[in-house]
């Protein structure tokens, strides 16, 4: 029975890919789990059923016939079993440990065609709730005369793939839309900026899809929520009032990557 389980996890493991991953998912230790891969060691109960879990399989289905099981891997049943809510949200759960260090509330920059020639400056707050972290942004800009205004809330999910964090949120609005933000830390132990890219629907003139570069910055803990929300709008690609670590990154080649353009 035993060789059956770390056969079967073999099996499980090469059709679910990095082993590093799968680790980080389930939240074992990788040197632990690499014993139960060769058959020198067996989980707890605890440990079982977490692996178990995360491969939406019975206990009793890790201690089969691995013929059986890779059968059960190859079925449309096994396939069509998964709905597409939990297969959408799998990557998402379990993702408190990874992402812990990351929990807290940031300034978010980009450029978007909505605001030509502008940075635009969003509230983001990344935290735990019901077994899964989450985020929250909110967008408030005003035009200089006061004719146009900009005010959104979204709600997101937040996961780790490697080194790279992945937001997806969507506007809290019946036909609002759906942004994907992928971030990276330049440095493990450097936590005040967040770079990468953020996908879009720019508001006007057109309703048009758009890729640009994002960079979060962390808020200093001393920093009230009513100063932070103050701080959110649009400023000229040269304010000072902008970090300049901001503004050299945005400022790079390729600032924004697409505006409505076919890709």
């Amino acid at each position: 029975m035993n060789d059956n389980f770390s056969e079967n996890l073999r099996l499980l493991c090469a059709e679910h890919g990095s082993i590093s991953q799968i680790c980080r998912e389930i939240g074992i230790n990788r040197q632990q789990f690499n014993r139960y891969l060769n058959g020198s060691s067996m989980p707890s109960a605890h440990n079982l059923r977490r692996i178990a879990r995360h491969f939406d399989l019975s206990e009793k289905q890790l201690f089969g016939d691995p013929a059986e099981l890779d059968e059960i891997l190859r079925s449309e049943d096994h396939l069509i079993g998964e709905s597409t809510s939990d297969s959408f949200l799998a990557p998402y759960r379990g993702q408190q440990k990874n992402l812990r260090r990351y929990l807290g509330f940031y300034h978010s920059h980009f450029c978007t065609p909505s605001w030509e020639g502008k940075i635009f400056v969003s509230l983001v707050r990344v935290s735990e709730k019901d077994g899964y972290v989450t985020c929250r942004s909110y967008e408030n800009a005003v035009s200089v005369d006061k004719s146009i205004r900009q005010v959104s809330r979204y709600d997101g999910l937040v996961t780790m793939r490697g080194n790279r964090i992945y937001v997806t949120e969507h506007e809290r609005t019946r036909e609002g839309c759906v942004a994907q933000t992928i971030l990276y830390s330049a440095h493990r132990q450097q936590l005040k900026y967040l770079r990468g890219v953020t996908m879009g629907v720019a508001w006007r003139p057109y309703a048009h899809p758009y890729a640009a570069k994002a960079i979060w910055k962390r808020l200093d803990e001393r920093v009230t929520a009513r100063e932070a929300l103050e701080r959110c709008g649009t400023y000229s690609e040269k304010s000072l009032q902008i970090d300049p670590t901001i503004r050299n990154y945005l400022s790079s080649p390729s600032g924004v990557l697409s505006s409505g353009k076919p890709m």
